[in-house]
Parts: structure tokens; C-alpha cells; sequence
């Protein structure tokens, strides 16, 4: 079971708990039509505003089905939502959804912090709402601070912001993000080879070799654990085939 949490901010209005709920499954509907709702409830929450539930399927792209609850309340222009995910059938008998949401409170002067940020995001990148993500994941670099303990994560993130926005078309906001990013830290590999693929990706081959040359060098610089991609398996080279300079280049690498 996974748990996401999210506040939304709508421009005006007074707003219901049920108001939010109908607002969000419109949009679930909008963005996946195979949405099929399961049930409705209302409990209370911890400071006793109402919470409506709703328990409902969808299909991803692998013709999966996955499951979801979600609990949502709202208080003068804020929705709280908190969504529940599964592999398996959940709904309100489920001992844990319960416990949670009798705790389920909403503060409106909490500021999200990176590690709400960053899991929204994940949740958006890996249901393939790039476009969405991409921002979020911005969000959450903001609030990673510079120093060297926090390296790692400012890597991850400035590496998923900038995918999530080049998968997405914004290829002029991915360059601007890895551009900035090797100015402080000039020796992560991922980010030369992320500008090549945005170098790619707008038919710069040119571009694209040097940025890549610089990845390589740089190779013995990744994360533990983590690996240089192989260029010449990646759709963003793989359309230059024919290209026999360039792609003699691209398979020297591997």
C-alpha cells in the first residue's frame, strides 16, 4: 500500500470536502476514462471536519488495474487529500485506512517540505504525468539545501526535474535546469548526459557529442549504486543511426 499526501489551492471559493472529491475524480476521469468508482463514505477527521472518501479502480498503461482510496477535506479555499494505492481491492473496511483517517487533519499553515514534494512528484513521474511532475520535482529542489550531505538527493531531484520536463517537450526548461546545476556541482555525469539528450532531441549532434564526451569522462563520478546509461540502447540517440560519424562516436562509449 502506498500513501501520497497533497494540499490543493484552488483560485477562489468557498470549498466542501464533497466539492473537492468530485472536483478530483473529474480529473482522474479526464486524464484516465477506464476510472470506475467503487464506493463513497464520510467519517471525521481528527479536528472534526468531515472527510469524504471515495474508493475507485483504474487501468495504466500495462492494462494493470490499480486501486485507490482517497479521503478528502477542505476548509475556506484548501482541499486535503490523501490517497491511498494498491495492487489489491481497499475500502473503508481496511483497518489501516481507517486508523489514518481518524487522524487525518488539515492545517492549513503547513508548508510542504522536500520530502512531501518529492514523493507527490515520484507518484505523477511513475504514472506518467511527466508534465505534472516536472514542476513539483522543481518544487521539491528548491528546498534542498547546499550543502555536501545533501549532494546525493540534489542530484536525484535535478536529474528527475529536468527528464520529467524534457519527456514532457520543455526541452528549453530541462537545458536550464542541468545548465544551472553543472555551474554548482560540475562533476555529476548525469547531467552532461542529460543535456545531450536534450542536444538530441533538437537535432544538435554536434552539441550532443561534446556533452556526452564530457559525460564519460566524468563516468567514475556517478552515485553508488548507479551507472552511465548506454547511448547507443537510448531513444534519444537511437534515431541518428544513420548517422555513421555520430554514431560510430555514440558506440565507442559503450
Amino acid at each position: 500500500m502506498f500513501l501520497g499526501f497533497l494540499f490543493l489551492v484552488p483560485e477562489e471559493g468557498q470549498l466542501t470536502s464533497a466539492k473537492c472529491r468530485d472536483d478530483a475524480l473529474a480529473e482522474v476521469r479526464k486524464e484516465n476514462p477506464s476510472a470506475r468508482t467503487v464506493a463513497n463514505f464520510e467519517v471525521t477527521s481528527a479536528n472534526y471536519l468531515p472527510v469524504e472518501v471515495v474508493t475507485y479502480s483504474v487501468q495504466d498503461g500495462h492494462g494493470k488495474t490499480i486501486y485507490s482510496a482517497r479521503g478528502f477535506t477542505a476548509t475556506k479555499d484548501i482541499c486535503g487529500d490523501l490517497e491511498f494505492y494498491s495492487n489489491t481491492p481497499i475500502g473503508p473496511e481496511d483497518p489501516e485506512i481507517k486508523k489514518i483517517l481518524a487522524t487525518f487533519h488539515l492545517d492549513i499553515r503547513y508548508t510542504p517540505q522536500f520530502g512531501d514534494a518529492f514523493l507527490y512528484a515520484q507518484i505523477l513521474y511513475r504514472r506518467n504525468d511527466f508534465k505534472a511532475a516536472a514542476p513539483i520535482f522543481e518544487l521539491a529542489l528548491s528546498k534542498i539545501g547546499d550543502g555536501k550531505d545533501q549532494q546525493t538527493m540534489r542530484r536525484v531531484t535535478t536529474d528527475q526535474a529536468g527528464m520529467a520536463y524534457g519527456i514532457s517537450g520543455d526541452i528549453a526548461k530541462a537545458r536550464a535546469l542541468f545548465e544551472a546545476a553543472i555551474a554548482k556541482d560540475p562533476d555529476y555525469p548525469l547531467y552532461y548526459y542529460n543535456l545531450a539528450c536534450a542536444d538530441a532531441q533538437e537535432g544538435k549532434l554536434t552539441d550532443a557529442r561534446s556533452h556526452l564526451q564530457e559525460a564519460f569522462t566524468r563516468k567514475a563520478n556517478v552515485i553508488p549504486g548507479e551507472t552511465l546509461p548506454d547511448p547507443s540502447t537510448d531513444n534519444s540517440f537511437t534515431p541518428y543511426r544513420s548517422n555513421e560519424e555520430f554514431w560510430k562516436f555514440v558506440s565507442s562509449l559503450h
